[in-house]
């Protein structure tokens, strides 16, 4: 498939950016028409308004879809490829069209890696921790069943009805993992099947930063990669407890939920930064090796700050998103946007900017092949 694509994207005289209806939607859609590159952009009935009444503007073209797995449908990919269309993924075109479709039907090219958006599943055997393991980064212990837990854990599970987030819950002991697992079960926030897939990990205490960067295909031209900023997450419900005091909180008898609802940009002292450049180096590398050609555009390294067992500060990653990280917060609150520009020679305002550089640099060099799978 991948050579598929990059033969149809060779033929290309044009460029269309195709935009998944979801996300970062807005946000790449801004990136492109700033760029003067046209957009088309795929959204699903119900779903559609944000797109297509609030924010028309940022799109040529609008497909609307009974469903976003009708984006496999022969006639409509015919329709992008008619269109030049180069995709641009998010999570949710890989949770919602699937990577089997995405991997082996979706001919469109995508600028990024198809193959490595399933890395980022945690219980894929060459998934994120496997590559995080290659590039010897640091990341949290794993406990194999809740009766190892002898420390604070953090439990990952997904949602039992939002196949897009999981429902973080902590526990010190066995007997309080499976005192909180019961409630969420009960509430219907989880099921018993992503219960039995969830991780269990050890709770790292520390300062919490998503490290988000930009990974070149045409490396020659642009160099290896950038450093685009720092952001953290504000979760529901999550967000609320911590506002209250803590006799408060000890108040409220229902289940807290980490699901993810924004973020905001935050600051690193330099003397720490040149560690999380080597991380992203050398994870670049790792994906290269494992998955040829690697990354290629928008990727995040999400985890945080802590001291290690030697007391030294170290980065330990939580998470990794081989795609656009959904997180527009970046660009106005990063002082790496002006870095950019400075290193670039053009007007860089938001991360995906770079992914727009990149595509119509390649357009005019004719290499539009070299950054698409």
């Amino acid at each position: 498939m991948m050579e598929k694509a990059k033969k149809i994207a060779g033929e290309y005289e044009d460029v269309t950016i195709g935009i998944f209806g979801s996300h970062s939607a807005k946000e790449t859609g801004i990136s492109a028409k700033s760029f003067g590159l046209k957009t088309v952009i795929i959204v699903q009935k119900g779903r559609e308004k944000l797109y297509t009444n609030f924010n028309r503007h940022l799109y040529d073209e609008i497909l609307l879809l009974d469903s976003f797995k009708d984006l496999l449908n022969k006639e409509i990919q015919e329709k992008l490829v008619e269109m030049n269309t180069i995709f641009i993924p998010n999570r949710s075109f890989a949770v919602y069209v699937g990577y089997d479709g995405i991997e082996k039907e979706f001919l469109v090219p995508i600028y990024g890696n198809r193959f490595m958006l399933r890395a980022e599943e945690r219980n894929f055997e060459r998934g994120q921790y496997y590559l995080l393991k290659k590039a010897g980064l640091r990341f949290p212990i794993e406990f194999s069943s809740p009766e190892e837990i002898d420390r604070l854990v953090v439990v990952k599970v997904q949602q039992a009805k939002n196949p897009l987030e999981r429902a973080f819950f902590y526990a010190s002991s066995p007997e309080d993992y499976y005192k909180q697992a019961e409630e969420l079960l009960k509430a219907g926030v989880i099921n018993k099947e992503g219960l039995k897939k969830a991780r269990i990990e050890e709770y790292i205490l520390g300062a919490r930063f998503n490290a988000n960067f930009h990974s070149y295909a045409l490396k020659d031209v642009f160099g290896n990669f950038d450093f685009v900023g720092f952001s953290d997450r504000r979760q529901v419900n999550l967000q609320g407890f911590l506002n209250l005091p803590a006799k408060d909180q000890l108040k409220i008898d229902v289940p807290v939920r980490n699901e993810e609802i924004g973020h905001f940009g935050v600051t690193m002292r330099e003397s720490k930064q040149q560690m999380i450049y080597e991380y992203a180096e050398r994870f670049i590398e790792t994906c290269k090796e494992e998955y040829p050609p690697g990354l290629i555009g928008l990727f995040g390294l999400q985890g945080a700050i802590a001291y290690d067992v030697n007391d030294k500060l170290d980065f330990f990653v939580f998470d990794v998103s081989p795609r656009v990280p959904g997180d527009p917060a970046i660009g106005p609150t990063s002082p790496e946007m002006r870095n950019l520009k400075l290193k670039h020679g053009i007007n860089i305002e938001d991360p995906l900017d770079l992914s727009m550089m990149e595509i119509a640099k390649a357009k005019e060099l004719g290499r539009l092949d070299e950054i698409v799978t």
